[in-house]
């Protein structure tokens, strides 16, 4: 899902000629900053296990029986603010995109099985499993911020204003943004699939399985 904010400030000068350059270079320079979304993490204990089973098919191993679950949606939104000069008359302005991006996971919700009880010892392994996932979410996006910061600073954050025809900036920044850059974002994100799966192996399933004395073992027969 993808959030925009495309305000444009204007401000109007009475410029002509070389007094246009001369505005345009007190513009602030064009900029890219990342900010990470710091979601409280929710809690969901009203579903069974069949249930998180059929909502986890494609996660886990087959056949196996899914007693946690760790749901993350994506967001990337984009905050955009342009300061600009504008000669009255003039058919062409020069602008400076501030971009900061907004990304990560929104809700991010743990499912514990309702067949085992807060505070149950079986609860406890099966939400301390779930934790490992929310880590390596966060960790993840940790990982890529540097990496896409430098890949948009290399696009648009010039050193210098834009300069072209009266409200092309905005139009093609929004075009930009939409259709390259937004998907390359979720792309980065959905890397974290590879992660989540070293986690979720039949290994990690037996294990928590056959733990508190065969209590979770015994549970979903």
């Amino acid at each position: 899902m993808s959030y925009r904010s495309l305000p444009l400030l204007c401000l109007l000068g009475l410029l002509t000629g070389t007094a246009l350059a001369d505005e345009c270079d007190q513009l602030p320079p064009p900029a890219v900053t990342l900010q990470r979304l710091d979601a409280p993490l929710g809690m969901n204990l009203q579903y069974g296990y069949k249930t998180l089973t059929n909502l986890g098919a494609e996660l886990g191993p087959p056949g196996k029986a899914v007693l946690g679950l760790t749901r993350g949606n994506a967001i990337v939104k984009f905050e955009i603010r342009i300061p600009a000069f504008i000669a009255p008359g003039s058919r062409m302005e020069c602008a400076s995109p501030q971009i900061n991006v907004v990304y990560g996971f929104k809700p991010m919700t743990v499912y514990v099985a309702r067949e085992f009880p807060a505070g149950s010892c079986a609860y406890k392994e099966i939400y301390e499993h779930e934790l490992r996932h929310v880590k390596t979410y966060q960790d993840h996006l940790a990982s890529i911020e540097k990496d896409i910061a430098t890949t948009l600073s290399k696009r648009f954050a010039t050193g210098s204003p834009w300069r072209g025809p009266v409200g092309e900036t905005r139009a093609r920044l929004q075009d930009e943004l939409d259709n390259r850059w937004l998907p390359y974002i979720s792309r980065e994100i959905s890397r974290v699939k590879t992660a989540q799966a070293l986690i979720d192996t039949a290994e990690e399933y037996a294990r928590v399985a056959e733990s508190c004395d065969g209590e979770i073992k015994r549970k979903i027969r």
